[in-house]
Formats: structure tokens, sequence, C-alpha cells
């Protein structure tokens, strides 16, 4: 139990971490900011390294942290001042993320879910979440998607972007995955020559390309796609929200492929 409590906000660490909750990989050293004791249980449970934890002055120092791993205990504003959450829990950590290739996402028989331009981390976190549930083997996002390691895609994926890998790709990477025989799906609100998702198959290699919230997905990726799919819905809405849409897809490949083992 550190007995030191740091009180000023100039503090190296504090600022560390500071940078790396808004997003600055220089500052931060490469390193991501998780706050919480959910997402620093996570984090140790998915053997990432944790290079120091932050603890507030209200609470005691979380059990089970590998030796070596420094350990800092802040004066509660402190603390508060590096962190995103106007109700802090008092722990956060600094962590070195994992780094990703296309080649992990790809294993077995792959299920992708292509986040294209998605700009909402809360859709990203809860898609990271789903695509982990429901068994796809990768995450691929396209030129203007938000960072996973967003502080609200952290909290949105509930600690399954520590596992599941979420690989940036070009147009051309994603166009090459044809090549090796993984028949990209469109999700479409509706349109000429579009199947209901139940009727398409995803049992063989696949990815799923889940459109930007507001525009949808871009033509030219409607064209790349294979097939286009869309999910039915009775109601008298326009279209689904990108996370549910894609939760729903991932589902209804989990559905399939479970049949047929």
């Amino acid at each position: 139990m550190p007995d030191f409590v740091v009180t000023s906000r100039a503090n190296a660490r504090v600022k560390q971490l500071r940078a790396a909750t808004s997003g600055n990989a220089r500052l931060s050293g490469g390193l991501v900011a998780i706050e919480g004791e959910t997402l620093v249980h996570e984090a140790l449970r998915s053997g990432l390294l944790l290079k120091t934890v932050f603890v507030s002055e209200r609470r005691e120092v979380p059990r089970g942290l590998p030796a070596g791993v420094e350990v800092l205990r802040c004066s509660n504003d402190v603390l508060q001042s590096a962190v995103e959450t106007q109700s802090p829990q008092g722990i956060a950590a600094l962590v070195l993320p994992k780094q990703w290739e296309l080649a992990d996402a790809l294993q077995g028989t792959p299920l992708l879910l292509v986040a294209v331009g998605l700009q909402d981390p809360g859709n990203l976190g809860t898609l990271i979440r789903s695509a982990e549930a429901f068994g796809a083997t990768g995450v691929l996002t396209t030129l203007g998607t938000v960072s996973a390691w967003n502080q609200k895609a952290l909290r949105a994926s509930a600690g399954s972007v520590f596992r599941m890998p979420v690989v940036a790709v070009t147009e051309a990477e994603l166009q090459s995955l044809k090549s090796r025989n993984i028949r990209l799906y469109a999700a479409v609100a509706a349109g000429e020559e579009v199947v209901p998702a139940a009727s398409a198959s995803f049992t063989d290699p696949c990815a799923l390309l889940i459109g930007n919230e507001g525009a949808g997905l871009a033509q030219k990726f409607v064209e790349m796609a294979d097939q286009r799919i869309t999910i039915p819905s009775p109601g008298p809405v326009e279209s689904l929200n990108a996370a549910i849409a894609g939760s729903l897809l991932l589902y209804e490949a989990s559905r399939q492929r479970g049949i047929e083992a």
C-alpha cells in the first residue's frame, strides 16, 4: 500500500494518464488509459501489461496485481482531473494495448465485422462486444472509423476490445479478402437485389459490412460486396441503429454456424 499521495496535477504519471485519456499517443508513450474496476479487472484477465495503476484516496489497492506494476495513490481531485467520466470510480490504469495484424482476424473460418466509417464510439464498442459474444474472429475498421481505444468505446466494449482482434484496413485490403474466399455482405436498409439476412449463408468465411450511423454504407462499399442483405423490420422505422444491426447479423451468423456444427 503506497503511503505517498500525489497532490499535484503536474505529476509526470498523472500527465501521462491525462494524455492517454485524451487519445494523445505521443504524449502517453503509446499507452492507453482505462478507468473503473471492471476494465482494470478485464485487462488483467486478458493478459494485458499494466504499467501504472492509479488509486484514489478513498479506496483500496486492487488485489492480484502482478509484481512490478507501479501503483500511484492520488488525491481525489488529481485523479478526477486526469480521467473522462464525471463520477470516477477511483481507479484507473495505463496499459500497453495489443497490436493485432489482419492475419489474427482470419483464423479458422473467418467471421468478420467490418465497421465502415462508424463515428460513434459507443456503437463501435458495442459491436466489438457483440463480435466476441457471437464468435466473430475479428473486427475490421476503415478510414473514418473512431478508434477502438476511445474511452467511450472501451467502456461500451466491457473489456472485449482487450481480446478481440480489431484491425484498421484499407479499401484495397478489404477488397483482397475476396481472394481469400471470404464473401462480403453489405448491410443495407432496402433496395433491389437485397435478400433478408436469414436467407443468406454465413457458414462459410464471410465479412459483414456495417455503414456509417447517418449515411449508411458508401456506394463503393456496396458495389464491392458480393451480396446485399437486410434485416426485415415490420415496424415503421427507416433503419436500425448501427450497433443493433451489426449485433443482429452477428447473432444470425452464430446461429447458422451453430446449426451447421
